[in-house]
């Protein structure tokens, strides 16, 4: 991918913690706060967010307490990839974090929040709608609806910039309620969205809230010197993995094309290098599958057949077994449609493996955004006429967010 100017990025950039202790401090002066965050809550020289409200001196002078952490999945330091991420306690700060992921993301229970004043949030989205931090988001602003708290945003970057692409979620597939034990909830699957969404967490935070018609006391605070157009390497900070498979902006810019595979018997690259920049598997006819990939020219991204082992992969897939596999090699990141590369692939493994294929129906259309699409590249439908037959709903999708827009 094209790097930004090292002189030039992050002039100017403040991320949205930056922002409240300078500017902003008013929204939380004399509170007690609980803090939803993780490791991706840090500011452009590395600074966590905790660290940052639990020590700063002006913090300090504005009568903040943290009193409260709770961590998502993956946990507090983001190295946690686990099915039940337990309860445990920040050796920094002394704090306990109490974890939103067991099996499935849930809110903050009422109980742990009837002392406190507001409830901060501070984790860094990757810009695709299966993204479970949204989730977290979502019953995060419920819960401090139920408690008549207010509901704090600090804003972060969108790592794949401003485009919007791919299925919106059906309707029939998405569940925005929180997690009950008659219906879990699915974190990844909340609202009909587009695969790629092109907001950032604050706007989303404001688009659900009345979406949702979440009555929460909401606040943004928004990013100083952001642009919707700019990159990650554009804003100066550094790159913190969200979750162990994602290693850098480059996994996380082709992360939408090869996350519905999860739910299939193809690897995405876990355990690797480059997750989520190959896919592979023992019968993968990789060198067919990608010169078709090649011949249909898709912008940004070329493709080579490779061999790679995954080591210890968290998803099992071929945990030490070298298999053939397919390398998506980014040239022009501005000109990556993931979700074109995602239906091109599914649609040559259907040419190419279907009777090898293995896929989780429900768990690949959750991720996708629909069965008919499933159903159609499966068929040998032409990709691009699949995603070009969505574009009216993007289109209507982007209407509908403008007035939630902050940059």
């Amino acid at each position: 991918p094209r790097p930004a100017p090292r002189a030039a990025a992050g002039a100017g950039f403040r991320v949205g913690m930056t922002v409240l202790v300078e500017d902003s401090l008013q929204l939380i002066a004399g509170r007690r706060i609980a803090l939803i965050t993780n490791h991706t809550g840090v500011d452009a020289k590395g600074t966590s967010v905790v660290d940052l409200l639990h020590t700063d001196a002006r913090v300090k002078r504005a009568n903040v307490q943290v009193v409260r952490l709770f961590s998502p999945e993956h946990g507090i330091r983001g190295d946690v990839d686990v099915e039940n991420v337990p309860d445990q306690r920040d050796a920094k700060s002394g704090l306990m974090v109490h974890s939103l992921y067991g099996r499935e993301t849930v809110g903050p229970p009422d109980s742990l929040l009837r002392d406190v004043d507001a409830l901060v949030f501070d984790l860094q989205d990757i810009g695709t709608r299966t993204w479970t931090y949204v989730g977290v988001m979502v019953y995060g602003m419920r819960a401090a609806a139920r408690v008549g708290i207010p509901f704090i945003v600090l804003d972060r970057p969108n790592p794949l910039g401003g485009r919007v692409e791919g299925l919106l979620l059906d309707s029939t597939l998405a569940n925005p309620e929180d997690p009950t034990p008659q219906r879990r909830g699915k974190a990844y699957a909340l609202y009909p969205a587009p695969l790629r969404h092109g907001m950032t967490m604050g706007e989303m935070a404001r688009w659900f809230a009345a979406e949702l018609r979440i009555p929460v006391q909401l606040s943004v605070v928004a990013m100083g010197g952001y642009r919707r157009g700019m990159w990650w390497d554009d804003t100066g900070l550094p790159w913190t993995t969200p979750s162990p498979a994602m290693s850098s902006p480059t996994s996380a810019l082709v992360y939408p094309a090869l996350v519905p595979f999860e739910a299939t018997n193809v690897s995405v690259g876990r355990g690797t290098a480059l997750p989520f920049q190959q896919f592979g598997a023992p019968w993968l006819k990789a060198k067919e599958v990608a010169d078709l990939l090649e011949e249909r020219s898709l912008g940004g991204v070329r493709f080579e057949a490779v061999r790679f082992t995954p080591t210890r992969p968290t998803d099992g897939k071929f945990g030490g077994r070298e298999i053939p596999g397919v390398r998506i090699v980014v040239e022009d990141r501005d000109r990556v449609q993931a979700a074109r590369i995602g239906a091109a692939v599914l649609w040559a493994l259907g040419r190419t493996s279907r009777d090898s294929l293995r896929i989780r129906d429900l768990g690949f259309d959750e991720r996708m955004g629909a069965a008919w699409a499933r159903q159609a590249l499966l068929a040998d439908g032409d990709p691009d006429e699949v995603i070009d037959r969505i574009q009216p709903g993007v289109v209507a999708f982007q209407r509908r967010v403008r007035v939630h827009l902050l940059y």
